[in-house]
């Protein structure tokens, strides 16, 4: 029964092919792959809608970002003025700060709102250095080969959706983050702790439902372990290891394994240093990479000016298609949602 939850006789099958020559990238990638397949198969289960399958964990995402989008009056687009003055350092220095979450303008006069907060305790990190994490987590693979697959799979229409997508999971983005701050630990060092596995026990607690805040966030703190070894280290250790092997001609199948050696020392002597590293070092690396990502989209688009007129018409037009019909519609509109969903 063991078996059939878990493939854990994998480890016979990898012991056998380790006798067989193989080479170590591939043993990796026979040992894993049905691992993988079983986990996606039930994480991605899928709903038929209009002749598409679409993952129930991307409908979920969607109309929860589609929600909070119009519970907060479409703060995505409002309050773009207080995230740029925030992570510009505006509020870095203030007595008090806001942690309520409010209707309305939440910064009247361009202050905030003044609410005590407890004496001497400071973040452990500033909120430009915030930011540059997250957007080191953000901004990966997900954004470049994420775009050139809803493109291939849904054709030019699909960016359209992928963007909207993006505007609407800026909304979850700025929930996640309120529900952090009010929720938030700190113990008598100045240390914080918060995230969804305590906004999920103590906000569900408050109204009622404690067991099951409880479940949620045990269940979270569990689900997002395999999440950072799949999509938050594997696939993006993975693309950069072939794109490596490809532009130097490497062949061995010992580079991608001694590559991903090489990826996680650096890691760790990142994230081992605690949230303080973290951010130190993504307040450096991340407006440089943001400038070589920007950098190479202009000088792309420069390069083709005389083609961008006919691309935002084939964009609009695939977007937009009524002589496709319906399903064509909903069909491009699916596979941008998709990617939009791994990209965010």
């Amino acid at each position: 029964m063991l078996s059939t939850l878990l493939p854990l006789n994998r480890i016979n099958d990898f012991l056998r092919i380790t006798n067989e020559g193989v080479g170590i990238d591939d043993r990796i990638e026979q040992w894993f792959a049905p691992i993988s397949e079983w986990v996606t198969a039930r994480v991605f289960t899928s709903i038929g809608i209009v002749g598409y399958d679409v993952p129930i964990v991307v409908i979920v995402l969607v109309l929860g970002a589609l929600y909070f989008t119009l519970y907060n009056n479409f703060a995505n687009f409002r309050l773009i003025g207080v995230a740029i003055r925030a992570a510009r350092g505006k509020y870095d220095d203030v007595d008090h700060h806001s942690v309520d979450v409010v209707v309305g303008d939440p910064t009247p006069g361009g202050d905030v709102r003044e609410t005590p907060i407890k004496e001497g305790v400071v973040g452990e990190v500033t909120h430009f250095q915030a930011l540059t994490a997250a957007l080191s987590a953000t901004v990966g693979l997900g954004n470049i080969a994420g775009v050139a697959v809803a493109i291939a799979l849904g054709g030019p229409g699909a960016t359209v959706w992928m963007i909207l997508a993006g505007f609407l999971g800026m909304s979850s983005k700025m929930v996640e983050a309120t529900l952090g701050v009010k929720y938030r630990k700190v113990d008598e060092n100045g240390k914080v702790y918060g995230g969804p596995m305590y906004y999920l026990s103590d906000g569900l607690k408050h109204k009622r439902f404690g067991f099951i805040g409880k479940f949620l966030a045990a269940f979270f703190a569990f689900m997002v372990i395999g999440g950072s070894f799949g999509g938050g280290n594997m696939f993006q250790a993975n693309q950069a290891a072939s794109q490596f092997k490809l532009l130097f001609g490497l062949e061995s199948h010992r580079v991608g394994f001694l590559f991903g050696l090489f990826v996680a020392f650096l890691v760790a002597v990142v994230i081992i240093g605690g949230i303080q590293r973290i951010g130190r070092v993504t307040e450096k690396v991340v407006p440089f990479m943001a400038i070589i990502y920007l950098g190479a989209s202009l000088v792309i688009l420069f390069l083709n000016l005389p083609a961008i007129p006919q691309a935002v018409g084939l964009i609009w037009e695939g977007a937009f298609n009524f002589k496709a019909g319906l399903g064509g519609i909903i069909g491009v509109m699916i596979v941008g949602f998709q990617r939009a969903a791994f990209s965010n």
